[in-house]
């Protein structure tokens, strides 16, 4: 009875300090037109069914999806001091604008001193202080980028999409290009998942594309404006490499950046369409099998 007793107050004590709660969550990041309810991280409409497995604890970290990235970098700053510091470590998953995002966010304060928080959220997504310690950035183990816009997208420097829009002001090619130092990911790999049904509208989008973006932004393609990039099986443009190798043509990637997928068979679009579609289904299915 004496050692039952003893053992539970061992493990209030542990719960009380914190060392018993130490947990990973996995982060998703949504792109443009936003959806699901701010400060919610319960809230799946932008992506699809929140009964769909993603990944261990996942948590919907919802932006507005059209503001301007600097206004909207607070909210994502929030979710990843609340499930990323202290003892808990995070996977993260974007889509689109959120690879954008994600990026702009690690590259200028990633490397700023966060306050250790409880994971236990308000109503508007902030958490409560753990035990009044800091720590400099978040404990993130990658980034998963499913049709990554951190280079940017050509439908916005044609004005295909709504151009009052601040958002599609920040997806231009040089603008966004030009916005942050992509090479500064604070150490964190980020994987890049590359669609490629693309249409017969996205033509102005060069080589490969997933009707949204194109390979020189979702393959993590470095420089000062897009490019054209295919896969292999097309000659008319230099081949998007899988992995961290120079492209064809010599052109890098980002420091940092890998591309995990290139779709060869020209079968995944961007858009999830409230049910975990297109290119988003398959960074999906590798969260699951590696967010553990």
């Amino acid at each position: 009875m004496k050692r039952a007793l003893q053992m539970v107050m061992v493990a209030c004590l542990m719960t009380a300090s914190g060392l018993a709660t130490a947990a990973n969550y996995t982060l998703w990041i949504n792109g443009r037109t936003g959806g699901g309810a701010i400060g919610n991280y319960n809230s799946w409409t932008y992506w699809g069914p929140g009964t769909t497995a993603a990944g261990v604890n996942k948590k919907s970290v919802n932006w507005d999806g059209r503001s301007s990235i600097a206004s909207q970098s607070g909210k994502i700053r929030d979710a990843l001091d609340c499930f990323c510091t202290g003892s808990n470590w995070c996977y993260v998953a974007t889509h689109s604008a959120g690879d954008l995002m994600m990026g702009y966010t690690m590259a200028n304060y990633g490397g700023s001193a966060r306050m250790k928080k409880n994971a236990a959220p308000s109503s508007t997504g902030v958490c409560g202080n753990a035990d009044g310690s800091s720590q400099t950035g978040w404990n993130i183990k990658w980034v998963r980028a499913a049709s990554g816009a951190g280079g940017g997208s050509e439908l916005s420097d044609a004005g295909s999409w709504t151009t009052s829009e601040p958002l599609v002001q920040d997806l231009k090619t040089t603008t966004a290009r030009a916005m942050y130092n992509h090479n500064n990911t604070r150490n964190v790999w980020f994987y890049m998942y590359a669609g490629a049904k693309g249409t017969a509208y996205s033509g102005i989008l060069p080589g490969q594309d997933d009707e949204a973006v194109a390979y020189h932004s979702t393959g993590g393609v470095a420089g000062s404006s897009g490019g054209s990039y295919c896969n292999p099986s097309d000659w008319l443009c230099n081949d998007l490499t899988l992995g961290t190798a120079a492209n064809e043509g010599g052109a890098v990637k980002w420091s940092y950046h890998s591309v995990s997928f290139r779709d060869d068979g020209e079968a995944y679009n961007h858009y999830a369409n409230g049910n975990w579609g297109g290119i988003v289904g398959v960074v999906r299915n590798a969260v699951v099998n590696s967010a553990l």
